[in-house]
Order: C-alpha cells, then sequence, then structure tokens
C-alpha cells in the first residue's frame, strides 16, 4: 500500500468521523476534535520517558496532604459517575444484551452522554495519579501497565462519546468507575499514614476485583459477535480487545505481585530458614 493510500485513508476516515458524530456533543468542551487530547496523551507518555532525568538530582516531594484531598475528591467524582451510569441506563431499562445508543434529546439519553462525558474528562483528571508518583520518586509505581492503561483512555474515550454517548459500550465504564471509587478509597487510606495500614489488607482483592471486571467485559462484549445489533461493531472490537488485554496485564502483575512472592517464602521455609522474603526486604531497603 503505497503512501498516498494510506493519506487517504486516513483522510477518509476522519471524515467519518465528522459525518457519524452525536450532534449534542458538538459544542462541549474538548469534543470540537481529537487533537487536543491526542497532544495531551503524547505530552504525557514523554513527561514519564523523561521524568527520571527531571526528578534526577530534586528531592521527592512530601505530598500527604494533597493526596488526602485528591484521592477523597476521586472517590466523590468515582462515586457520581457510577450513580449516574445506573441512574441514566444501567438500572432504568438498559438491557445486558443488545443496547443500542439513544441519540434522542430526551432527559434519560442527555444524562446518559454526559456521564460519558464527564467519564472521558476524568480520565485525564486521572493522569495525576502518575504525575504524583513521579513527584514523590516512587517510580517502581510507575510500571508499562499503569502507563499504557492510563495513557490510552483519554484518546480513546474522545472516539466514544463523539460516536456513541451511550449504550452497549457505557456497561464498562459502569464497572470501571465501580473500580476506581473501590481503588482511590484504597490510595486515600494509604496516603492518611502508617496507622491506617492496618486497614489496606484488602489490595490483592482490589486487582482480583480488577481482573473479574475484564472477564466481564470480555464476555460481555463477545454476545454482540454472535447477535446482530444497532451498535458500531468497531467498538465492540475495540472494548473486548481492551479488555483482553489488559485482562493478561493484570493477571501477570497479579502472579509477580501475590502468588511468586509466597511461592519463594515456601522454598525459604522448605530451606530451614525462617524468615519471610517480607522480612528479609525490610532489612534490605
Amino acid at each position: 500500500m503505497d503512501q498516498e493510500s494510506l493519506v487517504a485513508k486516513a483522510i477518509k476516515g476522519y471524515d467519518y468521523i465528522f459525518e457519524n458524530a452525536d450532534p449534542r456533543v458538538e459544542n462541549w468542551f474538548m469534543m470540537g476534535s481529537p487533537i487536543p487530547s491526542l497532544i495531551i496523551c503524547l505530552a504525557y507518555f514523554i513527561f514519564v520517558w523523561i521524568s527520571p532525568s527531571l526528578m534526577k538530582n530534586v528531592k521527592a516531594f512530601e505530598m500527604r496532604n494533597l493526596l488526602v484531598v485528591y484521592n477523597l475528591a476521586m472517590v466523590a467524582l468515582s462515586t457520581y459517575t457510577f450513580y449516574e451510569f445506573l441512574m441514566s441506563g444501567w438500572l432504568t431499562g438498559y438491557s445486558l444484551g443488545c443496547q443500542p445508543v439513544d441519540y434522542s434529546n430526551s432527559p434519560q439519553a442527555v444524562r446518559m452522554a454526559r456521564v460519558c462525558w464527564l467519564f472521558y474528562i476524568s480520565k485525564f483528571i486521572e493522569l495525576l495519579d502518575t504525575v504524583f508518583f513521579i513527584l514523590r520518586k516512587k517510580f517502581n509505581q510507575v510500571s508499562f501497565l499503569h502507563v499504557f492503561h492510563h495513557g490510552i483512555m483519554p484518546i480513546s474515550w474522545w472516539f466514544g462519546v463523539k460516536l456513541v454517548p451511550g449504550g452497549f459500550g457505557t456497561f464498562h465504564s459502569l464497572l470501571n468507575s465501580f473500580i476506581h471509587l473501590v481503588m482511590y478509597t484504597y490510595y486515600g487510606l494509604s496516603a492518611l499514614g502508617p496507622s491506617f495500614h492496618k486497614y489496606l489488607w484488602w489490595k490483592k482483592y482490589m486487582t482480583s476485583m480488577q481482573m473479574i471486571q475484564f472477564v466481564a467485559v470480555t464476555i460481555h462484549s463477545a454476545q454482540l459477535l454472535f447477535m446482530d445489533c444497532d451498535y458500531p461493531i468497531f467498538f465492540v472490537y475495540w472494548i473486548g480487545l481492551y479488555a483482553v488485554i489488559f485482562l493478561f496485564m493484570f493477571a501477570k502483575f497479579y502472579v509477580q505481585a501475590y502468588l511468586k512472592p509466597a511461592s519463594s517464602h515456601q522454598k525459604t521455609v522448605t530451606n530451614g530458614s525462617t524468615k519471610s522474603i517480607a522480612e528479609s526486604k525490610s532489612k534490605t531497603s
């Protein structure tokens, strides 16, 4: 395929987006063009890439109070989007099977479109998670999984809001809002200091919840491959692929974080040592 054909296809695809865009969202903030969203995502990746050099001679920032406020705000935002997804569709008539987008100006349909837009905006706010990790020099938290997950969501959701703000595809955003209200509750308790760390025993279960989320989204998406539905099949493939990729990535993280350390601990005990891996690390860190 020559370069001219690639450019022509790109232009055709770009025109398709605006020919089929939802007119209700045309004048909403950030919805005029995908370019601002794309620039922010690219800037995010560049910032992460150069951050070790930027922070090399800078002392780690103490941000406990800010983190408590930030995480509390994110709990509130995630709770609100979860509630709105429920009340604008998933508890008021939406089907777990084929669920087309309602493009009307009815209060219910507009309410769903607005929470989709708010969910999209929240993905930009969540980029601060990474910024705070970097400013605190918690580079071990800035994994490929973390960066990839945060970096592609905003631009992905621009297309979702522009073309399909509602319907079938909002199932995964409903689940994601619930997972995030749990996750930011965990982060908020962690930011309160060591005296609250005894309440954080459920970290591994939070990862399990994330994997269950992706299994549910994969199954939910796959059903549309076997039925006719007035919902764009491209987004079905995209959501399903996204779920499968992150299911494998989170499963790999779970094995490395929770199963391998347990296996290493068993080997240590078998060799006659009563020291746990955690105790060994505490003496060397």
